[in-house]
């Protein structure tokens, strides 16, 4: 396992980094619109309710190829840098790990990393599935994109969720803190029992800037959280900066990715 992350692979010349992320360029309005209603109607509440409804996993039986298939129909709105397909997205991701020569396993997560979008499968609205995830129970960070939109969850003006702990208790650990609801914690508890522990924080984390990106709620992290950051910092680059408009020919690929699902994971997963 390389100590530095080298620069991922791709196919074709990508943005400039300074571009991805820019919640400002124009034509930003979905984007907007998107985290207007997910900041607003995130609280802990829905969250309970959410975990409580999908973590019981009784929707329907797929195989992991149909889940991925299906992604094929998903464009993420809450994606400011590019319009592709989800399938696109995770090849690039997985071919640019795999290009700098880490483990099949961090290949697999980067492949599968976004399988808990199926959810939008099962009616679920994309802004309770994607987007940047945040601590719902708590004071809401101002580095979190668009934290204007805050103002309007009723989260913010009640007492127990409005301060710095809020329900919580320092250091308690970032298991016991509910996360905004999205695909990172459902695929997180849907796949846990298969990948190692890295790769469990790469899939439940990766969406959690203000942790890994910002250095903010370091005040509710434990000693497992502070030796995992690592992990989820080393993946954060494939899959922000691996985005092109020019995505890899899944035919081609198809084979290898098939027998890295059957590896690790089992022939038919209960969604």
């Amino acid at each position: 396992m390389p100590e530095t992350l080298a620069a991922p692979g791709l196919l074709a010349p990508a943005p400039r980094r300074a571009q991805y992320r820019d919640y400002q360029q124009a034509g930003i309005d979905r984007v907007r619109e998107f985290y207007r209603n997910n900041h607003s109607q995130q609280t802990l509440r829905f969250v309970l309710e959410k975990k409580d409804r999908w973590l019981q996993f009784k929707q329907r039986s797929m195989t992991p190829w149909e889940g991925l298939d299906y992604l094929n129909t998903l464009i993420d709105e809450s994606d400011p840098d590019i319009n592709l397909p989800q399938i696109s997205h995770l090849l690039q991701t997985a071919e640019a790990i795999r290009a700098d020569g880490h483990p099949d396993w961090f290949v697999l997560t980067g492949f599968v990393h976004d399988l808990g979008k199926v959810l939008c499968l099962f009616g679920e609205p994309q802004w309770a599935v994607v987007g940047d995830t945040f601590p719902v129970g708590c004071r809401h960070s101002q580095r979190i994109v668009y934290p204007e939109f805050f103002a309007a969850n009723p989260d913010s003006d009640d007492s127990r969720y409005n301060t710095e702990l809020g329900i919580y208790s320092a250091n308690c650990g970032l298991d016991q803190v509910h996360m905004s609801w999205g695909h990172d914690e459902y695929l997180y508890h849907l796949l846990k029992d298969y990948l190692p522990e890295p790769a469990q924080y790469m899939i439940r984390y990766h969406s959690f800037y203000a942790w890994h990106k910002e250095g903010q709620y370091r005040h509710l992290t434990d000693a497992r959280d502070h030796a995992n950051l690592p992990w989820v910092q080393k993946f954060n680059p494939y899959d922000l900066y691996s985005k092109n408009p020019n995505p890899p020919v899944l035919a081609e690929l198809k084979p290898y990715y098939e027998d890295l699902l059957a590896k690790y994971l089992p022939a038919t997963l209960k969604l």
